[in-house]
């Protein structure tokens, strides 16, 4: 089941090449979650603001990770334990 999370987290990425990133790990609740995958990213415009959004799994669940580009903040939008 989807839940929504919506709280600022932190996030390791790779930049590049050019100008792509790649989540690798993020901390949620005290814990460190590897990235295994990212099953697929989009983006959109909120106002002025760019949001890259990134749907990726440690095998455990499907999160839903959103990076601010113009605020540089990530926020975890969501989590679905059922999916992995």
């Amino acid at each position: 089941m989807l839940q929504r999370i919506r709280e600022y987290i932190r996030v390791a990425v790779i930049h590049g090449p050019g100008s792509k990133l790649s989540p690798v790990w993020f901390d949620w609740k005290r814990r460190k979650h590897i990235i295994l995958e990212v099953t697929y990213h989009w983006r959109h415009w909120a106002g002025s603001d760019l949001m890259l959004h990134y749907a990726v799994t440690d095998g455990t669940a499907l999160y839903e990770l959103v990076y601010n580009a113009t605020e540089q903040l990530w926020l975890l939008e969501s989590v679905d334990a059922d999916q992995s």
